[in-house]
């Protein structure tokens, strides 16, 4: 099925090279399609790794073993499989993770703990393992490729490819993060629902690196949504090889560490943004910003409660402000609000205030507001000082075509 690229989709942006990171992609063929559909990442010596996991319990073998991967902190090879999830599948989804470990142990000559994988597509069906020994052997074998390709390359439902740069100073020296993403459908933060990966020339202490990706995940991979479904392969690593020269960093305490940790927050928030932008059948990109809340974690919770809500969805999708359906959802986000402080509007015009409709309503701007690409939703629960914004798209009948024929 041929899938039109999404109306919110961005170009690709100019990402600089890492140094000690090397692309490849080649063709391992586990669908029917002509395309590069294994990556292969080399890293240099000393690179560190940080990562988090689906909260899935029917986690696939690569999500099980890259979660005790990482608590090693290490990392020399990446290999991404698209097509195929390697999920549900037993003993013969782990046999094929480690082969293709040992595999590319073999070939740089270390540890198989230090190779990470990835696999996403279709659930169910086993990780064809003559078709992942071809590919890899292919990737070795052929010239490196850029960000972009690299992308395209790990992509499932995805309509563009998906990736993000920005910089630091540590000190004197220039750092740079790159990123690339995939996700479409399948998505809704139970950590993330993706799969994403980070990689910056900077020297960063395994555990700090950790610490640093588990507070971010929680305000950019874990504040998205398109369906409210969450995968069984969701991972999102980031990778830092020690290239750029300065003093490894440990702590907040060491200069810099504040600039890395912007620049990280930024990538991967831009990395989130495209995964919505991609959202299936999506045709508006949606802020949900809410405020007042007992703690920014209640107010997260309502937010996606609003987000997911497909009665909502449906309305932006419509261009309908009907701003009852996000009471609605508010009151069945299981989190502490009081009907009569509640407020909201869109696109910064108030609908309601203080639990009832402002007497002079005027529809007009707020109509105008939602025949938009970008909508914004505002809540204030008027109880506290708790803030946080998620972001989603509509949900149209597109969603239906794609979904409907995903395993053909």
């Amino acid at each position: 099925m041929d899938i039109a690229i999404s109306p919110l989709a961005r170009p690709f942006p100019e990402m600089p090279a890492i140094n000690g990171v090397t692309l490849r992609a080649s063709r391992a063929r586990y669908k029917d399609w002509e395309r590069a559909d294994l990556t292969y990442v080399e890293l240099a010596e000393g690179t560190t790794v940080a990562g988090v996991f689906t909260q899935s319990l029917c986690a696939s073998s690569e999500v099980e073993t890259g979660r005790e991967q990482v608590k090693r902190g290490r990392a020399r090879a990446l290999v991404v499989n698209a097509g195929n999830a390697n999920a549900f599948t037993g003993y013969r989804g782990r046999e094929a993770v480690d082969a293709i470990r040992n595999q590319a142990a073999d070939h740089i000559g270390c540890d198989a703990d230090d190779v990470f994988v990835s696999s996403t597509g279709v659930i169910g069906v086993p990780l064809p393992q003559d078709k992942a020994r071809d590919g890899i052997a292919a990737a070795f074998a052929s010239d490196a490729v850029g960000w972009e390709d690299a992308a395209k390359a790990i992509w499932t439902t995805d309509t563009f490819a998906k990736g993000a740069h920005t910089s630091a100073m540590i000190g004197d020296t220039r750092v740079e993060l790159c990123g690339i993403i995939k996700g479409s459908g399948m998505i809704a933060p139970d950590m993330a629902t993706m799969l994403g990966y980070v990689f910056t020339d900077a020297a960063i202490d395994a555990r700090f690196l950790q610490q640093l990706l588990d507070t971010i995940n929680r305000r950019t991979f874990s504040c998205i949504t398109v369906d409210g479904d969450t995968s069984t392969s969701d991972t999102v690593l980031v990778f830092a090889t020690g290239k750029a020269g300065h003093s490894p960093i440990t702590s907040f305490d060491d200069p810099g560490a504040d600039a890395f940790a912007a620049a990280l927050e930024d990538v991967c928030r831009q990395l989130a943004h495209l995964v919505v932008r991609d959202g299936e059948g999506a045709s508006k990109f949606v802020a949900i910003s809410v405020s007042g809340a007992a703690s920014d974690d209640s107010a997260r919770k309502v937010g996606l409660a609003i987000a997911n809500s497909p009665l909502v969805k449906t309305a932006i999708a419509g261009e309908d402000a009907n701003w009852g359906r996000v009471v609605m959802a508010i009151g069945k986000a299981g989190e502490p609000a009081d009907r009569d402080k509640l407020s909201i509007g869109f696109g910064g015009h108030w609908a309601a205030r203080n639990g009832q409709p402002l007497p002079d309503f005027n529809e007009e701007p707020l109509a105008a507001h939602l025949k938009g690409e970008e909508i914004s939703i505002e809540v204030d629960l008027g109880i506290g000082s708790g803030r946080s914004t998620v972001w989603t798209c509509d949900l149209t009948h597109g969603y239906i075509a794609i979904n409907a024929d995903y395993r053909s």
